[in-house]
């Protein structure tokens, strides 16, 4: 976080004392823009995740004001589920030395300086659909975990009405060596189950509102996924994303941080 790192500095070169440190990183706990948000500045650096911002049902100026504050912090933003009219202001953004990445598909952008690095960690996660339907919920996680510093393994339109498509999808998954599996089904969400049961990490199941009739909008998927038989699988809600997305992000990275690890004491033996 630039604010405090600039306290730290000031506190090494004796500017200031430890007291009026203290005051300054408080002040710097939360941030009121425009007297609608309150933004917690250190959330970033306790998790080590991005800010990802909620886009939808923000209106444009609002979501200009959070990017601009959080980009001043932390150099980082992503925000999900965006409006064509906050994609057009992220699109139009005035700000020094920033990249904008819009995934519009999955309706998620990544803001960041450009000098603002992103770590690449040793770990590669796998993300697999039910159905074409299922993409857009797909690409909103393949963003935040690639931008969490993971490789990514997309496999799409693997359901379970064709068999055959789901073993081919689970070969490719073992060659590839992945640390967990994002799984992604609307209908009846009998996807991630068959993957849990086939391979040896654990699986995210991510229910998709495609599904209709009884049951419909998701719900359905849901219900069986958390009523899953096999173990090793984990649900998020209807169509989050997001949420699978982190929880991926930071199983794989937590792998990688281990192996790291390991090879540093096997070189020094």
């Amino acid at each position: 976080m630039q604010d405090i790192r600039a306290v730290l500095e000031a506190l090494a070169k004796g500017e200031i004392d430890v007291e009026e440190a203290l005051k300054k990183i408080r002040i710097y706990s939360i941030e009121v823009i425009n007297n609608a948000v309150r933004y917690d500045v250190g959330r970033a650096a306790r998790r080590d995740v991005p800010e990802i911002v909620f886009g939808e049902g923000k209106d444009v100026s609002t979501l200009e004001k959070i990017v601009r504050k959080v980009i001043e912090g932390t150099g980082i933003i992503i925000i999900s589920r965006l409006t064509p009219q906050q994609v057009e202001m992220l699109k139009q953004l005035n700000i020094d030395n920033v990249e904008v990445n819009v995934n519009a598909l999955g309706r998620i952008a990544v803001i960041k300086l450009k000098n603002t690095p992103i770590r690449s960690y040793m770990c590669k996660i796998g993300i697999i659909t039910g159905g074409t339907a299922d993409i857009a919920v797909a690409e909103e996680a393949k963003t935040v975990i690639e931008y969490m510093g993971c490789k990514t393994l997309a496999i799409y339109d693997v359901g379970i009405a064709g068999f055959h498509r789901v073993i081919e999808a689970v070969k490719k998954l073992k060659e590839e060596d992945v640390d967990a599996v994002v799984a992604i089904a609307g209908m009846e969400g009998a996807l991630p189950s068959v993957i849990a049961s086939l391979i040896d990490v654990p699986v995210i199941g991510v229910p998709t509102s495609t599904g209709y009739g009884i049951g419909g909008g998701g719900t359905a998927a849901l219900y069986s996924m958390l009523q899953a038989c096999p173990l090793g699988l984990a649900v998020v809600n209807i169509d989050n994303g997001v949420g699978a997305g982190v929880v991926a992000g930071l199983i794989g990275r937590r792998i990688a941080l281990t192996k790291e690890k390991f090879l540093a004491i096997s070189s020094n033996r």
